[in-house]
């Protein structure tokens, strides 16, 4: 019971925090999106590939969150965007006090879009309100088509699903049709865009829809 309480008055402390950083944000005029997957699924480089995308269309900033090492907010800084990083020294996802922090050193008023690339992992992000204005799923065909089954949570909150690497599906045994209705089953509302990021197959889609999303 006691570890039940801890953990509640957590989240409790955590919303209200989200609660301030969405108000922020509003009154900013920027929106927010909440970027999850598992490892190696492909997030930073579907992050890379939309955001070279975006490049006049609007002003884009990215909050990168990981264990360890910089070299994901050195990529996405390489695409010509602000990038703050915040490494979480085993934490497996980021918290609204981490975002606090990491907004310290971004002009949110001169922005449109601002991308919050969480750790890789698809539970504990799922639990921690950031203040977003979406949750976006990443889901790569190689890490199997049981996965919106297994981890239900993300899958009924992400407003989007990206499918990633469909490049590879003549090499692996992954059934789309599964994944859809999945996935439609726990989300109807859910936007799905089926892309590689090695072809480029399906990203002019997602972007277009996505700047369309950010001016709304």
């Amino acid at each position: 019971m006691a570890e039940i309480e801890v953990g509640r008055s957590i989240l409790e402390a955590n919303d209200k925090l989200a609660g301030q950083h969405r108000e922020r944000f509003a009154a900013s005029g920027v929106k927010v999106l909440n970027l999850i997957s598992s490892p190696g699924a492909g997030k930073t480089s579907v992050l890379e590939q939309t955001l070279k995308r975006l490049q006049g269309r609007l002003n884009c900033a990215v909050i990168e969150g990981d264990i360890q090492t910089d070299e994901d907010a050195r990529r996405v800084a390489a695409c010509g965007v602000p990038a703050v990083q915040i490494q979480t020294q085993g934490a497996c996802h980021l918290d609204g006090v981490m975002i606090n922090e990491a907004l310290a050193a971004l002009d949110l008023a001169s922005l449109d879009l601002l991308i919050i690339e969480n750790v890789g992992n698809l539970v504990c992000p799922v639990d921690f309100d950031l203040g977003e204005d979406m949750k976006v799923a990443v889901l790569s065909v190689t890490e199997g088509d049981d996965k919106p089954s297994k981890y239900p949570a993300l899958f009924q909150q992400a407003g989007v699903l990206l499918v990633n690497k469909v490049d590879l599906l003549p090499y692996i045994d992954c059934d789309m049709e599964r994944i859809h209705r999945t996935c439609h089953q726990l989300n109807p509302e859910q936007k799905v865009f089926d892309l590689s990021c090695r072809t480029g197959e399906g990203l002019d889609p997602w972007v277009d829809w996505l700047t369309g999303w950010a001016k709304g």
